[in-house]
């Protein structure tokens, strides 16, 4: 058995901790609220900003003439891994890593062996992680931290420019969902080329409308498509980081209760490790007082 010092550090220790992860559960709880109400609010901009996109591209027959609609064989592929800079959130990142190696092993195991998978990672620790196995082209760290739209939008476009130009074939995007503070979804996104859904277009087209547009539909895709792309890649940065703020104030919250529960166990351990010396020292005390009689 423990002694009652070696318990009473043990205590001290995991009071500490309980402190700590108290307080950092409450910081996430904060940055998720803030993170929750802006992924909440630009949800139903973007799927409308969509929905008009549909409308728009299911009337036009040769869009697929146009640059960022261009279908290709896929000999080289781009991938954006977002993760977190920070850990302590779980599984959050660990499952981001694991469900890109299988993605790629399953999926282009081929143009991995000619060297013709890139992934540029968006956070930390996917960086970390990743660039032991493959080819990381570039990192970026600040827009996690720093969650504004026009840094975003100016790194959209330069991937619409490597699509445009050309260095890829495809380029998809993997990341955490936004459900719920304790639920996040791994979603893989193919960003280029636009892949439209054939069974919405069906029902679009079902209800479409003759409307009159100024510029002409070509024009107007042309400016659209751009402003969406953007659009959908901060989307895809605020779910992820809603994701990491609700997975790290689950995984304190987690490691608070736990906290509480070994320091129940650690104070019982303490009291009878106590009661058991106060009655070793009596039956000294007795002991010596029977020797003495004797």
């Amino acid at each position: 058995m423990a002694s009652l010092k070696e318990i009473r550090n043990r205590i001290g220790s995991v009071q500490s901790t309980q402190k700590i992860t108290g307080a950092m559960k409450l910081v996430s709880a904060a940055k998720l609220r803030r993170a929750q109400n802006s992924i909440i609010g630009l949800r139903p901009y973007s799927n409308k900003l969509n929905e008009i996109l549909s409308n728009i591209s299911s009337s036009i027959p040769n869009k697929s003439e146009m640059p960022l609609f261009a279908q290709r064989e896929p000999n080289r592929i781009l991938l954006i891994v977002i993760t977190s800079n920070r850990g302590l959130c779980g599984s959050f990142n660990s499952s981001i890593t694991k469900e890109t190696q299988r993605y790629i092993e399953e999926n282009y195991s081929e143009q991995l062996e000619n060297n013709n998978v890139d992934l540029i990672c968006i956070g930390k620790k996917g960086k970390e992680q990743l660039e032991k196995k493959y080819n990381v082209v570039d990192h970026y760290e600040t827009f996690i931290e720093r969650t504004q739209f026009h840094p975003i939008a100016e790194f959209a476009e330069t991937l619409m420019d490597r699509y445009i130009n050309r260095d890829y074939d495809r380029i998809e995007i993997i990341y955490n969902r936004f459900v719920n503070p304790a639920v996040q979804k791994i979603e893989i996104e193919q960003y280029l080329p636009i892949v439209e859904d054939d069974g919405a277009e069906e029902g679009q087209n079902q209800l479409a409308i003759d409307y009159i547009y100024e510029p002409s539909k070509a024009e107007l895709l042309e400016l659209l498509v751009p402003k969406i792309l953007k659009t959908q890649f901060f989307k895809t940065i605020l779910d992820s980081v809603a994701s990491e703020h609700g997975a790290r104030m689950t995984s304190m919250s987690k490691a608070t209760d736990n906290a509480i529960e070994l320091l129940k166990e650690l104070r019982l351990a303490y009291n009878n490790a106590r009661q058991a010396a106060i009655t070793n020292e009596l039956n000294e005390i007795v002991s010596g007082a029977e020797a003495l009689k004797g």
